[in-house]
């Protein structure tokens, strides 16, 4: 499958599904049929519609959507999203907020690069903007990327971490989500060693697999169930001519959403048909339930085989950060190292990706770190996605991360120094 014609088979595939979609709205339209009264006339505008949109949002990368907020002045503040550092693989963003005085707390978001885009993070984006700095690692898709970019593997992505850690200085507070997890723990140790004086304060590990094997999962039996050559062999193409990647080897969003659409497929067939007949009754909307939430699933982006295969074997497989036993740019790291960073862990109690266990691991590999500086929470009820942008984030996780955050500021670090002298 490491064609470039097969990357290009799967684009003319969707562009080809686009443009029927497309057709039959536009044919279904036409002021002539007005007149005759068959139902499937408007079945067929709508099947246009929503297939058209559908498969359009494949490629289009997501708008952060974040134009202003409300601040306790009462007051609509402007949210400008600048670009603080700049890379070929990902940028870091921050959500400027102007005419607001500067939050104390500067909060670093590790958004996943999993098959979406950071947009999947928006609302916690939003949820934490009011009270803090926001930073954002924003990936960048990899059929965007030219060959000459070079490589970018977990390695990569580790050091990316390291740079991003550095430009936002010592007094600040990572949160990682889901995959980054165990990356950032690495990141974290290895500047324990390289450069203390740039570690962040605390660090927030949610439903991250630093431990695969702890709690296997249908994710961790996949891993270790195929080979590497077959992974190799049957999900990695080169981009195709269509974008500046060309000749790159990719895990295409593709291939990757056909993976995630096929698990759920019944469900998925069901919200498309069911959104079909509001649309032909004139009940949908350009930003429904329905619209809002696939504008993002379906928003998929291109991985570099490099970073995809060596995330299988290395945190999946061999589990390396699991056995401390990583290794970043030749120098093997020890999460031992850290002693001076608040690790706090969350899971949640119906997590079927990455299931309590996996994360809450990451407080037994930091041996070098006192027990009060440690801190773990498990959220009944709460599934992958409510951990981080659900419910349960919004009302038990969040204020709980902010208070952790809070405990482990420096003013709170100096005010407990002072006491105990």
């Amino acid at each position: 499958m490491r064609y470039m014609a097969t990357y290009d088979l799967m684009e003319t595939f969707r562009n080809t599904n686009q443009w029927l979609g497309s057709t039959a709205k536009t044919l279904a339209s036409y002021p002539a049929f007005a007149g005759i009264p068959n139902p499937m006339i408007g079945m067929m505008a709508a099947w246009g519609e929503v297939i058209e949109r559908s498969f359009e949002r494949m490629v289009v990368k997501p708008s952060w959507g974040i134009r202003s907020i409300t601040c306790e002045d009462g007051k609509d503040h402007l949210v400008n999203i600048r670009t603080v550092v700049e890379k070929p693989f990902g940028d870091l963003l921050h959500f400027d907020v102007a005419g607001r005085e500067e939050k104390p707390r500067k909060i670093l978001l590790v958004a996943p690069m999993s098959g979406h885009y950071a947009t999947l993070l928006r609302s916690t984006v939003l949820s934490l903007i009011p009270d803090a700095e926001v930073y954002v690692t924003d990936w960048h898709n990899a059929r965007d990327i030219p060959i000459s970019a070079g490589k970018f593997d977990i390695e990569d992505y580790t050091l990316y971490l390291m740079d991003y850690m550095r430009a936002l200085g010592p007094d600040s507070h990572v949160i990682a989500v889901c995959q980054p997890a165990p990356l950032t723990l690495a990141a974290t140790a290895y500047l324990a060693e390289l450069d203390p004086d740039a570690q962040p304060r605390t660090l927030t590990l949610i439903g991250g697999p630093i431990d695969p094997s702890a709690t296997p999962t249908d994710v961790t039996d996949f891993g270790h169930r195929v080979t590497m050559g077959q992974l190799e062999e049957t999900m990695i193409q080169r981009v195709g001519f269509k974008y500046p990647g060309v000749g790159r080897m990719v895990y295409p969003g593709l291939l990757q959403l056909a993976s995630f659409m096929s698990m759920n497929a019944e469900r998925h067939s069901k919200a498309f048909t069911d959104q079909m007949f509001r649309v032909s009754r004139g009940e949908a909307s350009d930003h429904d339930a329905h619209n809002r939430f696939y504008d993002e699933y379906l928003a998929v982006m291109d991985m570099t085989a490099e970073f995809y295969l060596s995330t299988v074997e290395r945190i999946f497989k061999n589990t390396e950060i699991a056995k401390n036993e990583f290794v970043v740019d030749g120098h093997k790291v020890d999460i031992g190292k850290i002693t001076d960073v608040a690790v706090k862990t969350v899971e949640g109690a119906n997590d079927d990706i990455s299931a309590p266990g996996q994360c809450v691991a990451a407080l037994d590999l930091c041996t070098g770190l006192p027990d009060r500086l440690k801190a773990s929470h498990l959220e009944p009820g709460a599934g992958h996605y409510g951990i981080f942008a659900g419910k349960s984030w919004r009302n038990n996780i969040r204020p709980l991360v902010l208070e952790f955050i809070d405990m482990n500021s420096d003013a709170s670090r100096q005010a407990a120094n002072t006491n105990a002298a």
